[in-house]
């Protein structure tokens, strides 16, 4: 059973692999971000707009324990694929051992430095002292549901990639359903405000970390823990890490772009700076959406990609990705047209405060004119991830918010105020996407050049 699941990776038509690995992680990714979704739908429709203000400041810290997540599932996830691919079943087994310790040990960490800076780091982040004991109570009541998120995501990458695309949508469906149950009950109905709606996520997280725990170990999982490979070793790590720092680098950036959106908006709206870090929020939310969509593509393709790079099927990895990046680009369309045509429908799904809803109508119009382009980008990093070239996925992880959109919000807002915060976010798009143009364009070749020394499959 275990070695159908690999075989089929190397000879399915990838047109059907690629919808039967990425429909479980769609599915799954976008339960996720609506449950994220629920959380602010809620404490916006029922606790106001500075609930909803202080939930936005606390997504910098938020980004971050994700990026120390993200750093080891997609680096393992990717190793596992490749270790498959070759026939190293052994290999893949220390990597999923390495990559729970790893896990642990990270968010024992990061929630020890976020426990004690606590306050500094949410003052930085945007919170006023208004703010501040909203943003304090939901985090410290978070910290444990981050280190169980982190398990559960985690190690989802590596069930995916190991031939469960089912179960690893399940692990993420769980957790939501959890959560939207508990949401309404423990902010409404208890009146708990924000402090319930970080307990539902810390319960709904602890359901999916040992529903994902328990399918490693089953005897009859392809990749299972097994006694002996839980000891970090050096070149294992350092496998897994490399691979990972890409995107990890784009959560760890989408940090500091908070960070820097906060503090641009308090700089360049005085006393309503308030509401404009709302708009914020409700923005990154909406575009979470599309982002996760391609995101949950992204996953589908990385075990077919990673699989067949190690095989040498190269010729099946360049249509897989290019399928991927169709089906991503005509998502992150949809969301540059809802957001663009409809800002004031999206506004009202999260406020009923008229004046926010007009700040969010004009970030909306602003910012979202160039966001179809963001599914191509985020396809591609993920296809040099999946094939081990750290240097280029790295670099395509940092040109969107780093080299282009950081430079551009310490500018822009200072010669056009809060528009200029707005309009950076497009701008960079359209930068960012100039560069993985040229870069893909040279993978694609390199891979044709390779295929065109091989016999030709009939296995599309």
């Amino acid at each position: 059973m275990n070695r159908n699941r690999l075989d089929e990776l190397a000879h399915r038509p990838v047109g059907r692999l690629l919808w039967q690995y990425s429909v479980p992680a769609v599915t799954g990714m976008v339960v996720q971000a609506l449950y994220n979704m629920v959380d602010r739908v809620f404490l916006g429709q029922v606790c106001g707009t500075d609930t909803l203000t202080a939930l936005t400041v606390t997504f910098p810290m938020m980004n971050l324990a994700t990026a120390i997540g993200v750093l080891v599932g997609v680096g393992s996830a990717s190793r596992v694929s490749i270790a498959l691919g070759a026939g190293r079943r052994d290999e893949a087994d220390g990597i999923l051992g390495n990559a729970l310790t790893l896990t642990i040990l990270n968010g024992l960490i990061y929630i020890a430095v976020f426990g004690v800076f606590m306050e500094p780091l949410l003052r930085a982040f945007g919170a006023d002292a208004h703010i501040l004991p909203l943003a304090r109570r939901y985090m410290y009541i978070l910290l444990p549901g981050l280190l169980l998120t982190n398990v559960a995501f985690s190690l989802n990458n590596v069930m995916r990639a190991s031939g469960y695309p089912g179960r690893a949508m399940a692990t993420m469906i769980i957790g939501a359903v959890v959560n939207c149950v508990l949401d309404p009950l423990l902010i409404m109905v208890f009146d708990m405000g924000i402090g319930g709606a970080a307990i539902a996520t810390d319960i709904a997280m602890g359901v999916s970390a040992i529903y994902v725990l328990r399918h490693f170990g089953r005897r009859d999982s392809t990749v299972r823990f097994r006694r002996g490979t839980y000891g970090l070793r050096l070149r294992t790590v350092w496998s897994i890490v490399t691979i990972g720092c890409a995107p990890a680098l784009v959560n760890a950036a989408a940090s500091l772009i908070n960070l820097k959106v906060n503090t641009s908006l308090i700089a360049v709206c005085g006393a309503d700076a308030n509401r404009a870090i709302a708009a914020a929020g409700i923005f990154g939310t909406y575009t979470t959406i599309g982002v996760t969509i391609a995101l949950g593509l992204c996953m589908g393709m990385q075990p077919i990609v990673g699989y067949n790079y190690g095989a040498g099927h190269t010729h099946r990895l360049r249509r897989t990705y290019l399928l991927a990046t169709m089906a991503a680009s005509v998502i992150t369309t949809a969301t540059s047209v809802g957001g663009m045509f409809f800002p004031e429908a999206v506004a009202r799904v999260f406020t009923g405060d008229t004046a926010l809803i007009a700040t969010t109508v004009t970030a909306l119009r602003t910012a979202l004119w160039a966001f179809a382009v963001v599914g191509f980008q985020v396809i591609s990093t993920a296809l040099f991830q999946s094939i081990g070239k750290v240097g280029q996925s790295i670099f395509l992880s940092l040109t969107r918010q780093v080299i282009f959109l950081l430079p551009l919000l310490f500018t822009l807002p200072h010669f056009m105020g809060a528009e200029g915060v707005w309009l950076s976010f497009p701008v960079s798009d359209i930068f960012a996407t100039v560069v993985t143009v040229v870069l893909v364009r040279r993978q694609l070749q390199e891979f044709a050049n390779v295929n065109s020394r091989r016999a030709p499959s009939t296995h599309m």
